[in-house]
Protein backbone atom coordinates (compact mmCIF):
# COMPACT_ATOMS: atom_id res chain seq x y z
CA UNK A 1 0.00 0.00 0.00
CA UNK A 2 2.46 2.96 -1.56
CA UNK A 3 -0.27 4.80 -2.83
CA UNK A 4 0.34 8.58 -1.90
CA UNK A 5 -3.18 10.67 -0.88
CA UNK A 6 -3.19 14.36 -0.92
CA UNK A 7 -4.30 16.53 1.75
CA UNK A 8 -8.07 17.22 0.27
CA UNK A 9 -8.23 13.53 -0.51
CA UNK A 10 -7.49 12.68 3.14
CA UNK A 11 -9.79 15.62 5.00
CA UNK A 12 -12.73 14.33 2.89
CA UNK A 13 -11.85 10.48 3.81
CA UNK A 14 -12.38 12.04 7.80
CA UNK A 15 -16.06 12.15 6.93
CA UNK A 16 -18.11 13.31 9.46
CA UNK A 17 -15.81 11.82 12.07
CA UNK A 18 -13.41 13.75 11.44
CA UNK A 19 -15.81 16.86 11.52
CA UNK A 20 -17.68 15.31 14.95
CA UNK A 21 -13.40 15.19 16.58
CA UNK A 22 -12.69 19.03 15.42
CA UNK A 23 -16.41 20.22 16.54
CA UNK A 24 -15.60 18.56 20.17
CA UNK A 25 -12.43 19.94 20.35
CA UNK A 26 -12.79 23.26 19.64
CA UNK A 27 -15.34 23.06 22.26
CA UNK A 28 -13.91 21.81 24.83
CA UNK A 29 -11.05 24.69 24.40
CA UNK A 30 -13.60 27.57 24.80
CA UNK A 31 -14.96 25.51 27.86
CA UNK A 32 -11.74 25.84 29.51
CA UNK A 33 -11.12 29.35 30.42
CA UNK A 34 -8.78 31.61 33.13
CA UNK A 35 -12.06 33.98 32.94
CA UNK A 36 -13.87 31.17 34.33
CA UNK A 37 -14.31 32.09 37.83
CA UNK A 38 -17.83 32.87 39.53
CA UNK A 39 -18.70 36.07 40.30
CA UNK A 40 -21.15 35.34 43.51
CA UNK A 41 -20.01 34.10 46.27
CA UNK A 42 -21.20 31.29 47.94
CA UNK A 43 -21.67 30.80 51.95
CA UNK A 44 -18.81 30.36 53.96
CA UNK A 45 -18.13 26.84 55.70
CA UNK A 46 -18.68 27.04 59.26
CA UNK A 47 -16.13 28.62 61.43
CA UNK A 48 -15.50 29.60 65.05
CA UNK A 49 -16.90 33.21 65.25
CA UNK A 50 -19.55 33.15 62.85
CA UNK A 51 -22.87 32.43 62.90
CA UNK A 52 -23.28 29.06 61.69
CA UNK A 53 -26.10 28.13 60.19
CA UNK A 54 -26.18 31.39 59.27
CA UNK A 55 -29.37 33.07 60.74
CA UNK A 56 -29.85 34.45 57.14
CA UNK A 57 -28.97 33.13 53.99
CA UNK A 58 -28.68 36.53 52.08
CA UNK A 59 -25.58 37.32 55.20
CA UNK A 60 -22.14 36.43 56.30
CA UNK A 61 -21.80 37.50 59.83
CA UNK A 62 -18.32 37.67 61.41
CA UNK A 63 -17.30 37.86 64.75
CA UNK A 64 -14.57 40.09 65.44
CA UNK A 65 -13.56 38.64 68.95
CA UNK A 66 -12.82 35.64 67.10
CA UNK A 67 -9.13 35.02 65.97
CA UNK A 68 -10.06 34.32 62.34
CA UNK A 69 -11.62 38.01 62.28
CA UNK A 70 -9.83 40.33 64.72
CA UNK A 71 -7.46 41.76 62.01
CA UNK A 72 -10.18 43.62 61.33
CA UNK A 73 -10.52 45.75 64.67
CA UNK A 74 -7.76 47.52 63.24
CA UNK A 75 -7.84 50.45 60.69
CA UNK A 76 -6.21 48.55 57.12
CA UNK A 77 -6.22 45.37 57.79
CA UNK A 78 -8.60 43.01 55.84
CA UNK A 79 -9.62 39.35 55.95
CA UNK A 80 -10.89 37.15 52.85
CA UNK A 81 -14.14 35.30 53.48
CA UNK A 82 -15.56 33.02 50.95
CA UNK A 83 -14.09 35.09 48.03
CA UNK A 84 -15.36 38.67 49.28
CA UNK A 85 -12.29 40.91 50.86
CA UNK A 86 -13.78 42.44 54.11
CA UNK A 87 -11.53 46.09 54.97
CA UNK A 88 -11.86 47.80 57.83
CA UNK A 89 -11.91 51.45 55.72
CA UNK A 90 -11.53 53.93 59.02
CA UNK A 91 -12.66 53.98 62.75
CA UNK A 92 -16.55 53.62 61.88
CA UNK A 93 -16.94 51.98 58.47
CA UNK A 94 -16.10 48.35 56.43
CA UNK A 95 -15.93 47.69 52.77
CA UNK A 96 -16.69 44.34 51.03
CA UNK A 97 -15.60 43.38 47.26
CA UNK A 98 -15.77 40.31 45.58
CA UNK A 99 -12.18 38.50 45.17
CA UNK A 100 -12.93 38.41 41.92
CA UNK A 101 -10.93 41.06 39.56
CA UNK A 102 -13.04 42.49 36.90
CA UNK A 103 -10.75 42.97 34.35
CA UNK A 104 -9.73 38.72 33.63
CA UNK A 105 -11.72 37.07 36.68
CA UNK A 106 -8.53 36.28 38.41
CA UNK A 107 -9.19 35.64 42.10
CA UNK A 108 -6.60 37.81 43.33
CA UNK A 109 -7.63 41.18 44.48
CA UNK A 110 -7.26 42.26 48.22
CA UNK A 111 -6.84 45.94 50.23
CA UNK A 112 -3.99 47.54 50.34
CA UNK A 113 -3.49 51.39 51.24
CA UNK A 114 -6.57 52.80 50.95
CA UNK A 115 -7.76 50.75 47.55
CA UNK A 116 -8.88 47.39 46.37
CA UNK A 117 -5.85 46.27 44.23
CA UNK A 118 -5.43 43.17 41.90
CA UNK A 119 -1.57 42.58 41.25
CA UNK A 120 -2.38 40.44 38.12
CA UNK A 121 -2.60 43.32 35.71
CA UNK A 122 -2.62 46.56 37.99
CA UNK A 123 -5.91 47.25 38.59
CA UNK A 124 -7.14 49.32 41.07
CA UNK A 125 -10.50 50.29 42.43
CA UNK A 126 -11.82 52.69 45.36
CA UNK A 127 -13.41 51.14 48.50
CA UNK A 128 -17.11 51.56 46.65
CA UNK A 129 -15.75 49.12 44.27
CA UNK A 130 -15.00 51.57 41.36
CA UNK A 131 -12.03 51.00 38.90
CA UNK A 132 -9.11 53.93 39.64
CA UNK A 133 -7.16 52.99 36.22
CA UNK A 134 -8.24 51.31 32.59
CA UNK A 135 -7.30 47.79 33.80
CA UNK A 136 -9.46 48.31 36.54
CA UNK A 137 -12.51 50.13 34.86
CA UNK A 138 -15.17 47.78 34.90
CA UNK A 139 -15.30 48.33 39.15
CA UNK A 140 -15.64 45.37 41.40
CA UNK A 141 -18.94 43.88 43.30
CA UNK A 142 -19.61 45.48 46.49
CA UNK A 143 -21.47 43.96 49.14
CA UNK A 144 -23.36 46.47 52.32
CA UNK A 145 -21.77 46.21 55.76
CA UNK A 146 -23.34 46.80 59.06
CA UNK A 147 -21.01 46.86 62.02
CA UNK A 148 -22.70 46.40 65.53
CA UNK A 149 -20.46 45.82 68.73
CA UNK A 150 -18.27 43.26 68.17
CA UNK A 151 -20.68 42.15 64.95
CA UNK A 152 -20.17 42.69 61.66
CA UNK A 153 -22.41 41.92 58.68
CA UNK A 154 -21.85 41.20 54.85
CA UNK A 155 -25.09 41.50 52.79
CA UNK A 156 -25.15 38.96 49.97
Amino acid sequence: MNEKMNRMEFLKSLGLKGASLFAVYCAASGLSSCVNESMDPTLPPPTSGGTNPPANTNEIVLDLTSPTYSKLNTVGNYVIVNSIVVARVSTSAFAAVTQVCSHEGKKKVYYRTNEFYCPEHGARFDTAGKGLNSTGSKGLKTYRTQFSGTTLTVFL
